[in-house]
Order: structure tokens, then C-alpha cells, then sequence
């Protein structure tokens, strides 16, 4: 049962307290971690990589955590760290984040040195600030302010951290990681603090992200390129055949064309079309962003159901024949395309690679070969609104906030999925970040005020999923 009001308002007064006397301190801290520049795409910040994963492990045992470990991959390390409640019938929650970071240097744009931390105007401007070491080193702030509100040694829930080193470079070894470790990882909930909200004045919970399939299609015509005078309009041209894949990929009404494609996807329901609509969104102000000039995509949705809940096609790489300056009048030997699948719940990856393959040996005319590689597949996952532990991070932002929460879902991909799929524990969205934290681009900053908001959920969750939800057993 949820706590009477009076008790409710007196541990939000509480924690709220324990994090304001503890502000400046977990700003220090957090500033020495992101002055390490732990880069995972450069070789040669491996060694920055390694001593961010160690100077995490370090801050996790000063937090309290009994059991630190740091495990090494065939790429960087990752830290685990676990803290049992006193409660054997605790429910076990897995919080994920990742430590490494996008590469940044002065001359790309930025204003100071990217990690050297800087706080102006009630922001903290370094990178890594927001995506994501700020959003890890909350849940450290948290656990203290839990057990400082709630008189307890121990958290209500079972507590596991995951934090990897590898997500900025595509998480290459995460899920045999995962799989390697699934008895020590077991959860009945998986938390990811790698996602943002709405805005600071909406705040809101991501409910699902969308999964990726990506290839790269080589289209091959005569053996070297031919003249075009003496050959063309009698032979097929690879340019030509890689056009006309790219004309084929959509219909006239923006949908792929690809049989099977839309098989098993989960429609939006009612409400959720409902909840989206009520969202503050500014068309005009988003095609800014986008620093583009009209929308498109699906016919019957709208801009923000087609970012988050319907798959899609791009063509993100098209190329074949010559490319200086001036004429050259040639039937060109090879073509290329690079192409990309979003999904959607309910989408399976691999079958979506099968029907792509078998649509492109079917739209290619005699006389053309080709050659397709895809890339690891990250799927879709989408935790519904009604789930109780959902609710759980609903309640605990709404206090923190003190507002109510809204909903939404990310368009983009992560590596959230791999952990639901090997864990078989349903995966929940807290960030606090908002699109103005600039991720992977200069002056990457997160707004302070929303970091310990992000601290005062984290607080509140712990003891909100162990008095309403004991996990689906």
C-alpha cells in the first residue's frame, strides 16, 4: 500500500533536506569524474577509459555498496556494484548507465575545455555532464538520501549497478557481457538512466526506445567502368539499379515497401495517441532543430508518433561512379548504399534482415550482383503504461517534481533491450536530461536543477517499488 500523505510529504522533506546539504560535496565529486576523458573511440584514451572505471568503482564503495567490482571486456570495463536489502523478499533492481563518453576538443566548438567542468548559470557544462556520467553519479546521492529519510542501513530493494564503457562506441561486447554474468545481473527490474525528458517545465518518463538494423548494400555491374557511349542503354548500370532500390524503399504514402516488414508491430493504443497529443509540441520550433523546412514520413500519424512509434527506412549513404569535377561519360563498375532500420515492439530484427535481403535480390535486374552486410542489431523495447514499476518511477518523479508526470518514448536506440532479453526483467526509463544538454556536441551541459531532481527520484524510488511491487513472482 502507498504511504499516508502526511508521510509521504514528510520523506520528500527529507530527502529533499539530506540532498541540499549534501550539494556541493557530490558537485566536487562528480567534477573529478568528468575531468577524466574517457573517450571509448579513441585508442587512445583507453587508458582514461580504464581509470574512469576505477575512479567509479572507488566512488560506489565510499557511497556504501559492499560489493564493487570492475569486469573487463575484450574492449573497456564496465563496473558492477551490488547492495542487498535486509528484505529477502525485496525486489531486485538493476540500474544501467554507462561511464564512457563522445569524443571533445576546444576546436570542435566548444567555449572552455570539455573536461574541465565549468558551473554558469545554474548549469554544469563539461562533457559527459548530462550523457552520461551525470545521470550515473545521481543514483550515489540517492541511496544516501533514501537511507538517510527512511532510517535505513540497507535500501528497500535489492540495489545492482551496471555502468559499461563501451556504449558511445556502439556497445560491442555488452551483451556478452550480460550473458556472461547473468547470474550476478539477475533483476526483477532493470532501471536505465540514459534517457532525458520533455522539457524542464514538462517532465516526463520514456516508456521505450526504438531498436536498429543497419546495412550496407555493394552493387556490382560490368567488371571495370565502361564508356558510356559505346555501352550505355545496352547494359545495366549499378548507380541506376541503386537509385531505383531507393525510389522502391517507400510508397507514396511513406511507407516501406519491404513485404513483411510491418509484421508483428504493436500499434499505439488510444490512450497513448491521447497522452502525445497533450504534449506542449511546437512543429515549427522542432523543424528548427532539425534545421529543416517540412515534415514527412507515414501517412496517418503525426510527427511525434513517427518518431517513437512507428519504424522506418532511411537511406543514409548513397554513392557509385564518378565524383570529381567536370564530365566523365562511364557506366561505372559499382554502386553502394547504406541503409537503416528503426523498430518498433513487437519487430524482430532478424526477420526484418530476412525480408530486406530478399527484397533486394528481387528488385535488382538481371545482370547486376550484389553484396549485403548488416550490422549487430540492437531491438526494440517498450515497457507498458499500466506496469506497476512504471508507475513506481511515475510517483517517485511526481514527488520529486512536485508535479504530475507525463509520458513519452525515445526514437533512438540503445542497448536496453539486450538486458531485458537476457535478464527477462522489464526495463524502466528514469533521466532527467533535456534536448538543450546538447549530447555529443560542444558545450554538452545539464541543468543542476534537474540533476537533483534526477537525485530526489532516484531516493524515493527505492522504497516505492519495495512497498507496491515485490517484482512478477
Amino acid at each position: 500500500m502507498s504511504k499516508p500523505v502526511d508521510s509521504a510529504v514528510s520523506a520528500v522533506s527529507a530527502v529533499r533536506a539530506y540532498v541540499q546539504n549534501h550539494r556541493e560535496a557530490f558537485l566536487a565529486d562528480l567534477g573529478d569524474w568528468l575531468r577524466i576523458p574517457s573517450v571509448s573511440a579513441q585508442p587512445e584514451h583507453a587508458a582514461d577509459v580504464r581509470r574512469s572505471a576505477d575512479w567509479l568503482a572507488a566512488a560506489l564503495k565510499d557511497t556504501g555498496f559492499p560489493t564493487v567490482e570492475v569486469w573487463d571486456t575484450p574492449g573497456a570495463p564496465a563496473v558492477f556494484a551490488a547492495w542487498p536489502s535486509d528484505d529477502p523478499d525485496a525486489p531486485t533492481v538493476l540500474v544501467y548507465g554507462h561511464h564512457d563518453v563522445q569524443p571533445a576538443a576546444r576546436e570542435d566548438g566548444w567555449r572552455t575545455d570539455p573536461f574541465e567542468p565549468v558551473v554558469e548559470g545554474g548549469r554544469l557544462y563539461a562533457r559527459g555532464a548530462a550523457d552520461d556520467k551525470g545521470q550515473v553519479f545521481f543514483h550515489t546521492l540517492g541511496v544516501r538520501a533514501h537511507l538517510a529519510a527512511t532510517g535505513r542501513t540497507t535500501p528497500a530493494v535489492h540495489l545492482k549497478l551496471l555502468v559499461e564503457g563501451e556504449e558511445e562506441s556502439g556497445s560491442p561486447h555488452f551483451r556478452a557481457l550480460v550473458e556472461e554474468h547473468a547470474a550476478r545481473l539477475t533483476a526483477d527490474a532493470v532501471i536505465v538512466s540514459d534517457t532525458g525528458m520533455w522539457s524542464a517545465d514538462t517532465p516526463t518518463v520514456c516508456t521505450g526506445m526504438r531498436g536498429l538494423a543497419d546495412c550496407e548494400i555493394e552493387l556490382f555491374g560490368p567488371d571495370q567502368d565502361i564508356h558510356s557511349g559505346s555501352f550505355g542503354g545496352a547494359v545495366p548500370n549499378p548507380a541506376d539499379a541503386a537509385a531505383r532500390l531507393v525510389a522502391a524503399l517507400h510508397d507514396e504514402h511513406a511507407r516501406v515497401t519491404v513485404p513483411g516488414f510491418y509484421d508483428g508491430v504493436q500499434e499505439l493504443t488510444d490512450r497513448e495517441r491521447t497522452l502525445f497529443a497533450e504534449l506542449p509540441f511546437d512543429e515549427a520550433e522542432w523543424l528548427r532543430t532539425a534545421k529543416s523546412y517540412a515534415t514527412r514520413g507515414e501517412a496517418g500519424y503525426t510527427t511525434l508518433e513517427r518518431l517513437w512509434a512507428r519504424p522506418t527506412a532511411e537511406v543514409n549513404g548513397i554513392g557509385g561512379g564518378y565524383q570529381g569535377p567536370g564530365g566523365k561519360t562511364i557506366i561505372p563498375a559499382r554502386a553502394m548504399l547504406k541503409l537503416s532500420f528503426r523498430l518498433v515492439a513487437g519487430q524482430d530484427p532478424d526477420r526484418v534482415e530476412e525480408a530486406v535481403r530478399s527484397w533486394v535480390a528481387d528488385q535488382l535486374p538481371a545482370g547486376i550482383r550484389h553484396d549485403i552486410v548488416f550490422g549487430a542489431a540492437t531491438r526494440p523495447c517498450l515497457t507498458p503504461l499500466d506496469h506497476p514499476a512504471l508507475q513506481s518511477v511515475t510517483r517517485a518523479m511526481a514527488r520529486a517534481f512536485d508535479t504530475d508526470i507525463r509520458y513519452t518514448r525515445e526514437g533512438g536506440s540503445g542497448p536496453a533491450a539486450d538486458l531485458r532479453d537476457v535478464l527477462g526483467a522489464p526495463v524502466l526509463f528514469l533521466g532527467i536530461s533535456v534536448p538543450s544538454d546538447g549530447w555529443h556536441a560542444p558545450d554538452e551541459k545539464v541543468e543542476l536543477d534537474l540533476l537533483f531532481k534526477g537525485v530526489e527520484t532516484a531516493a524515493h524510488l527505492w522504497d516505492d517499488l519495495a512497498e507496491n511491487w515485490r517484482g512478477d513472482r
